[in-house]
């Protein structure tokens, strides 16, 4: 089985084309194999692709076997693969959370520069969540995604007790994706993250869209604006059609799957 790696501010995946998949194999047992760390290849999400009649579809899953909606650096890394084996600027993918159109803004050599539409975020909310004993202000939302961001300090200890108590508490049955923010200018935004079915991750490229929505709903922040994560900075516009998600992807390898881990139910 022939894998690409590609990873967007560190934020890794493998993605595969549907035919190399196969009809009634574990997807899940896949995923969780060829994403560990020390006994696969490692990434945070397999993506697996299909590009047929002219139409390119995705479906997502987490490094832990759980299937994901659509992640916006993962929609990246395939858009760039595309782009490698030679579609055009303009490039369309259809997810479990709609349809995605990107833009290419440019190329050096393997790493690929885009403008992401993701639609219009949708249910936004400020509430108050009661974990481990203390109420929680948080700005709840999807970017075809759940999303929960904590405005306030944004440090490791709080990533690891906070943000991971919260994605997988009870408010959130499917559980949620987390990101702690805080607004250092009006055009600045810097953010920690705990991805669902992942754990910390460099960057989420729907994540930078929840913490951009988050910090400009209510923190002050600009339509206009920089989120910088452990892995690098994208660029979140929301603009009166929707969230507009600009950054790079970079092709990694091919890779061939060796692994025995790939059981047919």
């Amino acid at each position: 089985m022939k894998l690409i790696k590609s990873h967007a501010l560190g934020n890794d995946f493998l993605l595969v084309d549907e035919a190399e998949v196969g009809q009634g194999r574990d997807v899940s047992a896949l995923a969780r194999a060829v994403c560990a760390r020390h006994r696969g290849i490692g990434a945070d999400g397999l993506l697996i692709f299909d590009r047929r009649g002219g139409r390119v579809t995705m479906r997502l899953v987490n490094a832990d076997g759980s299937p994901s909606e659509i992640s916006g650096n993962g929609l990246r890394c395939l858009a760039a693969w595309l782009a490698h084996t030679g579609d055009g600027d303009t490039i369309v993918v259809e997810t479990d959370a709609g349809r995605k159109t990107l833009q290419r803004l440019g190329r050096a050599s393997n790493r690929y520069t885009f403008t992401a539409a993701m639609g219009q975020p949708e249910q936004v909310a400020l509430e108050r969540i009661r974990v481990a004993g203390d109420d929680v202000e948080a700005v709840t939302l999807r970017v075809g995604n759940p999303q929960c961001v904590v405005l306030g300090d944004v440090t490791i200890e709080r990533l690891n007790t906070l943000a991971s108590a919260l994605a997988v508490h009870p408010r959130f049955t499917e559980g949620t994706n987390v990101e702690l923010a805080t607004v250092e200018s009006p055009e600045h935004v810097r953010i920690l993250i705990w991805e669902r079915g992942v754990g910390p991750t460099e960057a989420s490229g729907t994540g930078a869209c929840a913490a951009a929505v988050a910090a400009i709903a209510y923190g002050g922040a600009s339509r206009d604006v920089d989120v910088e994560s452990p892995g690098g900075t994208q660029h979140v516009e929301w603009r009166a059609d929707g969230l507009y998600l600009t950054g790079w992807a970079e092709i990694v390898a091919e890779v061939e799957w060796l692994g025995s881990a790939d059981a047919r139910v």
